[in-house]
This record gives C-alpha cells, sequence and structure tokens, in this order.
C-alpha cells in the first residue's frame, strides 16, 4: 500500500487540494484502509500523471520503428512523468504497449491520412479525395477515437503551403468520423487549410500556426481545441533554412509563422479557445519534452496554473480519462514543490506511480 501526503492536487485551483490519499490494489483512495498492510509513503506534492497529447510512439525520423525502439520511446515518456499519451499518427502497431502495466497508457489515433506526396515519406497514407472517407473509416475503427489528417503541407507546384484537400471530401471525411464515434484532428500550419476544416467540424488542430485574430472566433464559436506543440514550432527556422534554395517563399513564411507563434498561442488562450499541450515528439524530435512544453506555453503568455493544466487535469478531462479520484487508477507524478507556482518543477519528479506501482 502506498501512502501519498503532503498535498494531493485534484485540479489546478487553491480548493482543489487534499492532504493525502492512498493507493491500495492499484488504486486511489481518499480513506484510510483498515487491516495490516505494508505501507510505502511518498511526500511531496501529487499531481495526476501528466500528459502529451500529440506525440508518436512507433515512429521516427524514418518512419515506423521497432518494438524495441517503441519501448525506449515509451519510457522515456513514462519517466518524466507522462503516463497518458495521445498517439497522433503513426505507421506503427504499438497495441503490444496495452498489455505492459509499466508503460504509458496511449490513446492512438491510427495512421496519418495525407494527400499523395504531400508529407513526410513513410508515414501516412498517401491517398487522393475520392478515397478520403474510406481511409478515415478505416483509421476511426483502428485508433482509439481519435482520426488524424494532414490538413496542409508544402505544395511543390506553389512553392508554399497549401490545404491538401477539398471542402467538400473534409466535410464528408469528418462526418463519417465523428458517425464511428471517432474525434477529428489535422496537422496544419498555414492559415488557409483552417477555416474549411473548421466549418467541416474538426475537432481540434494541430499546430494552428496560422491561426489569425480573423480565424479566432470561428475557432471559439465551434469550441474547436489547438494543440501548440511548441517544442517543435520552435524547429521552423533550421527547416527554413534547409530549404530555402529549392523553395524560398515557403520559407519565408515559416519564419513568419515562427516569429508570431507565442503570439498566437496567447491570443487563443485568451479568446477561449481549449489549448492542450502537446510536444510532436517521435519525428524529428526526442520523446520526454512535456516539461519543456508546458514551460513554453508559460512563455507564450499562459498563467503558469493553465499551462500546468493543459497537461494535467485539463487534459485528462479532454481525452476522457481519470485524474485524481476516487477508485481511479493511480497513475500520479510527485514532486518536491507545488507546480502550480513554478511550472519548471515538472522537469524533475521525486516520485513517478503508474498503475498503483512506483516506477521511478
Amino acid at each position: 500500500m502506498l501512502h501519498v501526503r503532503g498535498r494531493v492536487l485534484t485540479g489546478p485551483g487553491d480548493d482543489d487540494v487534499r492532504d493525502e490519499l492512498w493507493v491500495l490494489d492499484g488504486r486511489i483512495t481518499f480513506s484510510r484502509p483498515t487491516g495490516d498492510h505494508d505501507v510505502t509513503e511518498i511526500e511531496g506534492w501529487a499531481l495526476p500523471g501528466l500528459v502529451d497529447v500529440h506525440c508518436h510512439v512507433g515512429l521516427d525520423a524514418h518512419g515506423a520503428v521497432d518494438e524495441a525502439t517503441s519501448e525506449k520511446q515509451a519510457l522515456t515518456e513514462r519517466d518524466i512523468g507522462a503516463l497518458l499519451l495521445r498517439d497522433a499518427g503513426s505507421p506503427a502497431d504499438t497495441r503490444w504497449i496495452d498489455d505492459r502495466e509499466d508503460l504509458p497508457r496511449i490513446i492512438r489515433a491510427g495512421r496519418h491520412i495525407a494527400r499523395t506526396k504531400r508529407y513526410i515519406r513513410n508515414y501516412a497514407h498517401e491517398i487522393e479525395p475520392a478515397d478520403l472517407v474510406a481511409y478515415v473509416r478505416q483509421e476511426a475503427r483502428r485508433g482509439d477515437g481519435w482520426v488524424k489528417l494532414v490538413g496542409d503541407w508544402l505544395d511543390r507546384n506553389t512553392g508554399d503551403l497549401s490545404a491538401c484537400w477539398p471542402s467538400g471530401a473534409v466535410q464528408d471525411a469528418i462526418a463519417e468520423a465523428h458517425r464511428h464515434g471517432a474525434r477529428v484532428t489535422a496537422h496544419c500550419f498555414a492559415e488557409e487549410s483552417l477555416a474549411p476544416l473548421v466549418e467541416a467540424g474538426i475537432d481540434c488542430v494541430e499546430h494552428a500556426t496560422g491561426l489569425t485574430d480573423d480565424l479566432i472566433p470561428l475557432f471559439t464559436e465551434r469550441g474547436v481545441a489547438i494543440v501548440p506543440t511548441l517544442v517543435n514550432i520552435a524547429t521552423f527556422p533550421a527547416i527554413a533554412a534547409g530549404g530555402e534554395a529549392k523553395f524560398p517563399r515557403w520559407a519565408d513564411h515559416m519564419r513568419r509563422l515562427h516569429e508570431r507563434r507565442y503570439e498566437t498561442v496567447r491570443s487563443a488562450y485568451e479568446a477561449g479557445i481549449p489549448v492542450y499541450a502537446g510536444t510532436d515528439a517521435g519525428g524529428g524530435l526526442a520523446h520526454g519534452l512535456v516539461a519543456q512544453e508546458v514551460a513554453e506555453l508559460v512563455a507564450a503568455g499562459l498563467p503558469a496554473r493553465a499551462a500546468l493544466n493543459a497537461a494535467s487535469w485539463g487534459a485528462r478531462e479532454w481525452l476522457g480519462r481519470p485524474g485524481i479520484d476516487e477508485g481511479v487508477s493511480a497513475d500520479l507524478v510527485v514532486y518536491e514543490a507545488d507546480p502550480r507556482d513554478d511550472v519548471r518543477v515538472l522537469g524533475a519528479p521525486r516520485r513517478i506511480v503508474l498503475r498503483g506501482k512506483v516506477v521511478g
């Protein structure tokens, strides 16, 4: 049995605090268990396990990876306290992870769905609009309640970012996903791809660097969330430099999106758009970056508690997973100080409890 004491944070507010909890048979209780038990004491500031709502287990810069590499990626996430992951697209079958009690829980979006030759090689199903509904149906059945589209990418004909799908095809595809009980999200860097996706009923937009003041009311009205992946957007200048010789217009566009990234996220948050913490780890980025992403949200202008909520209580509620409640699985991270006051604390967890067992 575990006894966690000090401060147990059940939410971001001042009143969302308990002095202690117990873990018995892998589950949380706020009532001290009766009987004789061997007790392990853990003291500090306890949160529900952190959430990276945009990462890719089973994927690296070249495509699908083997199980040993996937395991290492999942362990890296676990060891920073990210115990719930939304895998926002992967060509690898990682269902075997669900049988491992020592690895994080994963919510999958199936494999990316992209336009032919309009995404990273070996990542996505690359198709044409006439097949979009069928592939969305397939990935809705394959995933865990999410489907991932590639909404825009470099168009070599124009030399810049452009939308990948006609609005009618997207509307039919999103409706099909919803019929199968799946939410839809999309990779979007550019401005022009956003309005058609939101008007078609999309649930979330990844990156959303093209979100401008004139688009914000549409997002707010439709309740569309964004996942800014700021640790990924930080790489835009280097990416632009690498492609500038062939696509100078695209490179300039990427730099401008990067330059206004903090303003974009701050404006979205202040307008009431739901913002969640995701890193885009697993492609070109290492895993285990959720603490840095929360710090980036603070740098963008979110209050510390709002940034923490984006990777903790709020993210879990959005994904339909429990936080710290009576009777739920004990997935906890414990820190030496209050991360609501200083999110840098997230980079150094004192104890990590997954499915009721101390794993770090």
